[in-house]
């Protein structure tokens, strides 16, 4: 997993590309935790290039999410592929975070 962190107005854009797995969630963790101390407080994860999510980076997703809010931050998730959104449907994780079906459309609504 790569990902490139930018921003869009007052909106922290994370661009994930490969897989969020075991292996590398603890350094999307780390980073997004360092900019949410930084100050920052909205973020729109996009998965436009991530082909797969294991269930320990679904639970980073719920870490995050949750330690966002707590700063009374939002974070919000874009782009994911029919077999992600089917993961995100199956789990009911799509009841706790606002997917959009694009980034333009995550950055607009926030």
């Amino acid at each position: 997993m790569n990902f490139e962190v930018t921003t869009q107005g007052d909106v922290t854009v994370v661009e994930v590309t490969g897989q969020l797995i075991v292996g590398n969630r603890q350094e999307l963790k780390d980073d997004v935790l360092k900019l949410l101390e930084d100050g920052h407080r909205k973020f729109l994860i996009d998965f436009k290039d991530t082909a797969y999510i294991d269930s320990s980076g679904l639970g980073v997703l719920v870490s995050l999410s949750k330690k966002i809010r707590e700063k009374g931050g939002e974070m919000r998730l874009s782009n994911l592929n029919e077999d992600l959104r089917t993961l995100f449907e199956l789990t009911k994780l799509d009841t706790l975070f606002l997917i959009a079906d694009s980034r333009d459309e995550a950055l607009t609504d926030f």
